[in-house]
């Protein structure tokens, strides 16, 4: 085994797949297993982020159900209908007769061609590595046969089937994580309305539908994520979220393997969670204190399906991967979202984008997956180039910790999303790093040792000729120890 010291820190070539835990990594476990966790945000807050989370860097997002029917302005239609959106009254009025209600699109929503195998293939090939399904949005209809929404849910109306039982299944057999999108609250269930009227002093809402469909999620279909919502009209205490985590952390069968995001009440995103997500489309650019996600839509307009959807309103692979790999750099996860159709298909261009996804990872994953992020994440010099390391070991306590002095690292990725003119790539962070040693430089993807110089604190590297490279949106260097 190699050992060096670079500055203050330690570089070892290591299996960078290794997934083995050491002496502290296995009390951890212990910890997560066997620590009795209070109905409080305080002790909540001290439970350690399960290590696959972390590892994974990419998952999928799912938002599917009757509003895919309309496939009009957003999966908020019933809303943004019933609170007068002109578009969607003269859509409605040109395309659908007098009184016909938003329960009426259920019945449309038959899912005919939904194949979960062939869904649950393309998220493989994606190189994601856990898939969030809407188990139930904010109309309220549940993709599961829920025991307490009688007749709005998939199994009864429409499709007819357990949509969360099949492609859980399908998505796990193929080795994949599964976890579910659950709305706290519905803008048209009566009980909540009623509790609302009430100023939320009563909690028969929460009591007798949250509570129980949560539970029936947790205990039925185990999921790996749970990704609450919904929850901005009222604080926490309405929720009973504190009670909820303490018992799915505690007593749930998958106590030591779930993670949760962080919209439990008002003033709770951003402050208590497994992971935050802060806002839709986070992506602050900078290295976070805490574990953090980046959701973000395909089609920038809608997360869920839009017949109206034209090719330029989509994500480009260029700007799908700045998100990737900035976010990865900055010690997120990325949950990237694709709205299926009414029939239960995906849309080609979403599966073309999620294809050169899993093409790209083919070649780059090594300097993705299971990486840590850096002391630099965004290069000083040159914008267009971020920066991750891979570590031996796994800080449960804080995985988005920059390496510490004595942190061992097996490698620096430099990832760079423009090709640089004349084949020379210029980056400046590296400079004193690559001074202390003596270290080589690869492009993944390519076998040869690329050439460096160093000049007034500059590193330049020569790369091949960009016609020889296999993949043509960003590209990821690897630093290691000769």
């Amino acid at each position: 085994m190699l050992n060096m010291k670079i500055t203050t820190l330690c570089f070892f070539v290591l299996c960078s797949a290794s997934t083995s835990y050491s002496i502290i990594e296995r009390d951890v476990i212990r910890h997560i297993s066997s620590h009795q966790y209070s109905p409080d945000w305080k002790d909540l807050d001290t439970r350690p982020l399960p290590r696959w989370y972390d590892e994974a860097k990419i998952g999928i997002f799912l938002h599917w159900g009757v509003y895919s029917v309309p496939g009009f302005s957003s999966e908020w239609f019933w809303s943004n209908w019933k609170g007068g959106d002109k578009k969607i009254k003269d859509f409605m009025a040109k395309n659908y007769p007098p009184n016909f209600t938003y329960q009426d699109f259920a019945p449309m929503y038959k899912a005919e061609f939904f194949d979960p195998k062939e869904w649950a293939t393309l998220f493989l090939k994606s190189g994601a590595r856990y898939v969030v399904l809407t188990s139930k949005h904010h109309d309220g209809f549940t993709l599961f046969p829920s025991k307490r929404s009688f007749s709005w849910n998939a199994y009864e109306v429409g499709p007819k089937q357990d949509i969360v039982d099949q492609l859980s299944k399908a998505v796990r057999e193929v080795g994949l994580k599964f976890g579910v999108y659950h709305s706290l609250y519905e803008w048209y269930n009566p009980i909540y309305a009623e509790d609302k009227k009430n100023n939320f002093s009563t909690r028969y809402y929460a009591d007798t539908k949250l509570w129980p469909d949560l539970k029936q999620l947790i205990n039925d279909y185990k999921p790996s994520v749970l990704w609450s919502d919904g929850d901005w009209e009222v604080y926490d205490t309405y929720w009973k979220s504190t009670d909820f985590l303490a018992w799915l952390y505690n007593e749930s069968p998958v106590k030591d393997e779930i993670v949760v995001n962080d919209r439990w009440g008002i003033g709770i995103p951003c402050k208590h969670g497994d992971f935050y997500n802060c806002a839709d489309r986070y992506n602050p650019g900078s290295l976070q204190n805490h574990k953090w996600e980046n959701a973000f839509t395909v089609d920038k307009k809608s997360w869920g399906f839009r017949k109206t959807m034209s090719l330029n309103d989509t994500m480009s692979m260029r700007e799908l991967l700045y998100e990737v790999v900035s976010t990865v750099s900055c010690g997120g996860n990325v949950l990237i979202n694709v709205g299926p159709t009414q029939e239960g298909t995906i849309a080609p261009i979403f599966e073309e984008r999620l294809l050169n996804l899993g093409n790209w990872l083919g070649v780059n994953g090594e300097a993705i997956y299971s990486t840590s992020p850096w002391l630099h994440q965004n290069d000083s010099f040159n914008s267009d180039v971020w920066y991750t390391c891979l570590k031996p070991t796994y800080n449960h306590r804080h995985p988005t910790a920059k390496p510490r002095e004595h942190d061992a690292i097996n490698a620096i990725f430099a990832i760079f999303l423009s090709w640089p003119i004349n084949n020379q790539l210029e980056i400046m962070d590296i400079t004193s790093y690559l001074h202390a040693g003596t270290y080589k430089i690869k492009l993944l993807g390519s076998n040869n040792v690329l050439n460096w110089k160093i000049k007034n604190g500059v590193t330049t590297i020569e790369l091949p000729d960009k016609a020889k490279i296999q993949t043509g949106y960003a590209w990821a260097l690897k630093i290691s120890p000769k």
